[in-house]
């Protein structure tokens, strides 16, 4: 039995999807409000958060709530826009994320993109529950749209336009499947704990936004209401959104409240890279009604409190080093324990260790948070981390790395510029995290790949010399005699030894076409200068010789046998072969 002061609060629904495949129309579909009209590009520029209330759901969704066959007992939705898949990240809380359930938004024309999957697989990570929306099926060939639930639209379709949205639906099915997920059309789907459902919607047009809305009233009222419980009396908690400079305020905080209350005048507790701030709440500001709280022309009323789930503009003093992602927690009263649960909240992300590991950076805290998780899964080490640009010392930190560990003394930053400062550390930047990694990744394997060449460099060269019959120079001190570098490579001051492993001499000197070269490939014939040996004694024309690969170099080149040419291999084997008549055991 609840309380008189327990209560249901709005769940937190986060929009995500790929640029350009409909998240922010589909909003503004649901509000009736004109913002993405008037966002630059079409594209959603920031962060944004609206309440919509019951009535509102229930006028939308006319007769389609009846048939969930149990009680709306939520008060409403509160609706977070996300620009892209990246500023999910930055709603998080201790140990998961705000969102209580998500909305996909896929152009069912063009299926999942690089985008879509990130945001799966963030989703996947915060375990956050989530809705396909199929959007664009209005742009379905030959699709006629109407005033009707999407599942009788779908059934007055042609044959051949069914057929389509068929295709086009089951083929979204299997790329989910590709992920890991099992989904189907909402009307289809028998187990949702189980199953993913698709709502072919059309955020341009109207259509399945009502089932969309159904869909998502029903599965936070039955499966999250135990999660959306909160209380009046309860302190307030929070993550802030956005700090941004308002006339005539100063610095103001847009924040989302998911637990209890935030009145004016409550002593709060605001996460910084530092040391937390202790500050006064001097004035409220909640949207009105079907406003977006950070669209630039929107309505705020001052309020003396609020409750959750809201977005809700803070003013304060002493904000200036606040940052998008941080806690914002009502104290009352133990001020010191309040702020040692956010210091060690925020150290739980930002960090510097003594450790191995790369540089990490990113634009907020849930940003920098979404990185470290994700680098750690793929077993990426990090080192130090930071919020905000790319500076001075964190390039010189990298090269500092880099001295010891050349793989790990590099920076990735997420959602950043590259910075204009010259640096010899590696420096990666991207807006979509599985790219940024899967760069760093490869420029890795490359750096692996010329460190070990590099090692394999340093060794003899394994190589197979024929005595030139007629080019004999000089016999001896030293002898100089032309040669056919049958395979490898033959280097200066390479040892030499013959058929049964004996050692010769070494190669002092090499002549190509009368010039001095320090090396010489397979197939040319060189002149050669070799000290101590005299022609027709150690050494006779015609005879086949080899470098002296010691069993120490043989070893490394076996240790990295995926760099070397065939030919390179087949003369190691010969070489091997010699040096075993004497010792069987020889490089093995």
């Amino acid at each position: 039995m609840r309380s008189m002061q327990d209560m249901i609060r709005q769940p937190i629904v986060t929009i995500m999807g790929h640029v350009d495949h409909g998240k922010t129309t589909l909003l503004d579909t649901i509000r009736g409000s004109a913002i993405a009209a008037r966002e630059a590009g079409g594209i959603t520029q920031a962060i944004g958060a609206s309440i919509i209330p019951l009535s509102t759901i229930q006028t939308v969704c006319g007769n389609l709530l009846e048939k969930l066959q149990f009680k709306i007992t939520l008060p409403g939705l509160l609706f977070i826009d996300t620009p892209g898949h990246a500023a999910f990240v930055n709603l998080r809380k201790r140990g998961g994320n705000l969102a209580d359930i998500a909305i996909l938004v896929v152009d069912i024309n063009e299926g999942l993109m690089p985008q879509t999957k990130e945001s799966i697989e963030i989703l996947k990570q915060y375990k956050t529950p989530f809705i396909v929306a199929a959007n664009k099926i209005d742009l379905v060939d030959g699709w006629r749209s109407q005033k009707m639930p999407m599942v009788q639209s779908l059934a007055s379709q042609s044959p051949q336009t069914i057929q389509k949205a068929e295709t086009k639906l089951y083929e979204l099915v299997g790329q989910l499947f590709e992920m890991g997920l099992n989904a189907d059309r909402f009307d289809r789907v028998s187990d949702y704990t189980k199953q993913i459902a698709l709502v072919p919607v059309s955020a341009k047009s109207g259509e399945g936004i009502p089932e969309l809305l159904m869909m998502l009233t029903g599965l936070a009222q039955r499966f999250l209401e135990k999660k959306l419980e909160t209380s009046k009396d309860s302190p307030g908690k929070g993550t802030i959104l956005e700090v941004k400079e308002q006339k005539g305020l100063g610095k103001v905080l847009d924040v989302i409240i998911y637990d209890g209350r935030l009145s004016v005048n409550d002593q709060i507790i605001i996460g910084t890279l530092g040391k937390p701030i202790s500050t006064r709440v001097k004035a409220l500001f909640e949207p009105s009604e079907h406003q977006e709280m950070r669209e630039k022309k929107a309505k705020f009323d001052p309020v003396k409190s609020v409750t959750a789930a809201t977005g809700v503009r803070v003013v304060a003093l002493d904000v200036e080093n606040a940052v998008a992602g941080m806690p914002l927690i009502v104290s009352t009263g133990d001020d010191a324990r309040v702020m040692a649960d956010v210091m060690s909240e925020v150290g739980e992300v930002v960090m510097e260790s003594d450790g191995d590991g790369i540089i990490a950076k990113a634009d907020s805290l849930g940003s920098l948070e979404a990185l470290v998780t994700l680098l750690r899964q793929r077993g990426i080490t990090v080192r130090k981390t930071g919020i905000g640009p790319i500076s001075k010392k964190d390039l010189s930190d990298a090269e500092a790395i880099a001295v010891s560990d050349p793989l790990h003394g590099v920076v990735l930053a997420f959602n950043l510029e590259k910075p204009e400062l010259q640096s010899s550390a590696g420096v990666f930047v991207h807006d979509v995290i599985y790219r940024l990694i899967d760069d760093y990744d490869a420029w890795k394997q490359k750096q692996q790949k010329a460190l070990e060449l590099s090692k394999l460099d340093r060794l003899v060269k394994p190589c197979k010399l024929e005595l030139l019959k007629g080019y004999v120079f000089r016999q001896n001190n030293p002898a100089i005699v032309g040669v056919e570098i049958a395979n490898g490579t033959l280097r200066s001051n390479t040892p030499l030894m013959n058929k049964e492993g004996r050692e010769l001499t070494v190669v002092k000197g090499i002549q190509l076409e009368q010039e001095n070269v320090d090396e010489a490939q397979k197939g040319k014939r060189v002149a050669i200068s070799l000290p101590g040996v005299t022609v027709g004694r150690q050494l006779n024309e015609g005879d086949i010789i080899y470098s002296m690969v010691s069993e120490e170099d043989f070893r490394q080149y076996k240790d990295h046998k995926e760099h070397l040419s065939d030919d390179v291999k087949l003369v190691l084997k010969e070489i091997a072969e010699i040096m075993r008549q004497k010792n069987p055991m020889w490089g093995v």
